[in-house]
């Protein structure tokens, strides 16, 4: 038994709890790779369908990191749990709040024009980004987009394809692309 005692006592000694004495432990808190954690746990619940434990997870991430341009997709994970769970009119102030974040991800449009749809507002917004499209060429985007929901659709690949003649070197122009193949699919079914 006294054996035991001393191997104890003895691995107790080598353990990091008793450091030298006058040194610190010191850990440093990231707070963006904590939001990238609280992001991937709210995709995890999302795919379980645990709609409450993802928003709070989101949020959690977004909180963390707001200024960041990864906190975009945080928002946007947001608003698609809010448009599963039926709550359109809470995704779009996150759809909207993602895109002045980052105006450069595809998804984020589609999203957004997915939520206008769903609020019956898609006519409204349609005149309403038809007006910014002078001033923000990135307007035309969702113009096309609107376009396609309310069932313009040759007229959204016209409009689509013009933004892609007209900016051939933005990140977000292959997305817009492919979009257009896949519209064009569509209507030759």
């Amino acid at each position: 038994m006294k054996k035991f005692f001393v191997i104890l006592a003895l691995l107790s000694l080598t353990l990091p709890a008793f450091a030298k004495p006058g040194t610190i432990v010191s850990y440093t808190i990231d707070p963006e790779k904590n939001a990238w954690d609280h992001n991937n746990k709210g995709v995890e619940y999302m795919s379980e369908k645990c709609y409450y434990a993802a928003i709070q997870e989101f949020k959690i991430a977004i909180s963390l990191n707001p200024k960041a341009q990864s906190t975009a997709i945080y928002m946007n994970n947001l608003g698609k749990v809010y448009l599963v769970i039926g709550y359109p009119e809470l995704a779009v102030g996150c759809f909207e709040d993602a895109l002045k974040q980052y105006s450069l991800n595809f998804e984020f449009y589609e999203n957004l024009a997915k939520c206008y749809k769903q609020l019956g507002k898609a006519s409204s917004q349609l005149s309403a980004y038809k007006a910014k499209e002078k001033t923000n060429p990135t307007a035309q985007i969702m113009v096309g987009l609107l376009q396609e929901q309310t069932g313009n659709i040759r007229q959204a690949i016209t409009t689509l394809d013009d933004f892609a003649m007209s900016e051939p070197d933005l990140i977000i122009t292959p997305a817009v692309k492919k979009h257009i193949k896949d519209l064009v699919k569509k209507i030759n079914r």
